[in-house]
């Protein structure tokens, strides 16, 4: 039989133990590198934080710590020469529009030579009346000068004949008076037939509607056929040599900036083109309802301007002196426009606007700024009168872009 040796079991427990203890021996070892590793990560993230604490926070004179001011981009806006534009809204209109209506007594309308929109010249016939009756009428009156002629005749040769047979003391000297009072008679029933004809000519003449004036015809509201008088409406509208107008509305105190000669840019409602105008007559009263006047601002004519439409336009009313923001710089709410303005403490404070001119370069700030302040740029809603910041100048001129 066979038995084992005790010393060969000793061994082999001893082996066993040994080997359980080189594991535990690792575990510690891996356990200590892992805390090795994370009490360094600490330790730089905490160096890194007191380093970012120089410009995180702040220390006052009691060791608190309070958060830092924010920066904040500001400008010094100056003051500069600004083209001063006024903007309006009105209706277009002729220049000079020509009603044209019937010159006489009227009658039957059997043509109509012209259309709307068709150029026409000084005197040229848009429409015929009928003139049949007034042709006989004429042809009548001229007849009666014939005859008031051979009457004429007649008496001339009697008072001819008269004057050889009275040195003879066969007729009378009061028969020659008598016959001369004759013949004088007959020659103004001439004078009287012809001045009839030219009268009844000159109706007939009147009968053809005529263009008063070179230019376009705005509107043609006759046919033929249609039966027309002198207490008709206008037949036609002409616009003397095609000029256009904008009749500009501007509150009263726009229109005392304004004076005749001033440029303006004219665009119609629809499209994107401006046409060159200039103003030609300024509204010597206001509209005492609308407390407005009305700017006319003379333009060439274009088929894109039609009277009656509407257009805005941007009159040029000078230059004034005055300070240029960006628009973001800017605000409003129920107080009205404002600003906010950095003090010498780097403290911000709200600054009442007044806003002269939006133009493409900025808002035109008529009052509240003398050009010489910091003005907060863009970051107007985020911040609260009498928060203090830390103030980051930018230039005037690339803040305004």
């Amino acid at each position: 039989m066979n038995f084992e040796s005790p010393k060969w079991r000793r061994s082999a427990l001893d082996v066993e133990v040994a080997d359980d203890g080189a594991a535990r021996r690792r575990r510690r070892n891996i356990i200590l590198a892992v805390v090795a590793v994370l009490a360094v990560a600490v330790a730089a993230f905490l160096m890194m934080g007191r380093g970012s604490d120089k410009t995180a926070v702040t220390v006052n004179a009691k060791g608190g710590a309070a958060e830092a001011a924010p920066a904040v981009t500001v400008v010094v806006p100056g003051r500069q020469q600004i083209a001063r534009t006024i903007s309006a809204t009105g209706q277009l209109a002729a220049r000079h529009d020509m009603p044209v209506g019937v010159p006489g007594e009227g009658g039957q309308i059997v043509q109509v030579l012209v259309e709307a929109g068709q150029w026409v010249g000084a005197g040229q016939t848009l429409a015929v009346i009928d003139r049949s009756l007034q042709t006989q009428e004429a042809a009548q009156l001229a007849a009666q000068i014939q005859v008031a002629q051979a009457d004429a005749r007649l008496a001339q040769q009697e008072l001819d004949r008269a004057q050889k047979l009275v040195g003879r003391g066969f007729v009378s000297k009061a028969d020659v008076e008598r016959r001369i009072a004759t013949r004088d008679a007959a020659n103004a029933r001439v004078r009287v037939a012809q001045a009839n004809l030219g009268q009844s000519r000159a109706r007939i003449g009147r009968l053809s509607i005529r263009a008063p004036a070179a230019g376009l015809v705005l509107t043609r509201s006759v046919e033929p056929g249609q039966v027309v008088g002198a207490g008709s409406s206008a037949l036609f509208h002409i616009a003397r040599g095609g000029e256009m107008e904008m009749m500009a509305r501007l509150p009263e105190s726009d229109l005392a900036r304004i004076t005749p000669g001033v440029q303006a840019m004219i665009t119609p409602v629809g499209s994107d083109r401006a046409y060159p105008g200039a103003v030609w007559q300024v509204a010597p009263i206001i509209d005492p309802q609308s407390r407005q006047g009305v700017a006319r601002v003379a333009v060439a004519y274009n088929r894109d301007l039609r009277p009656g439409g509407f257009a805005t336009a941007e009159i040029k009313a000078g230059a004034v002196d005055a300070p240029l923001l960006p628009e973001s710089a800017v605000l409003n709410d129920g107080g009205g426009s404002y600003a906010f303005i950095v003090d010498g403490q780097n403290v911000v404070r709200r600054r009442a606007v007044k806003v002269a001119a939006v133009t493409d370069d900025g808002v035109v700030v008529g009052e509240g700024l003398t050009g010489n302040e910091r003005v907060v740029l863009s970051a107007g809603p985020f911040l609260t009168e009498g928060e203090k910041i830390r103030p980051q100048r930018a230039a005037a001129a690339a803040a305004t872009r």
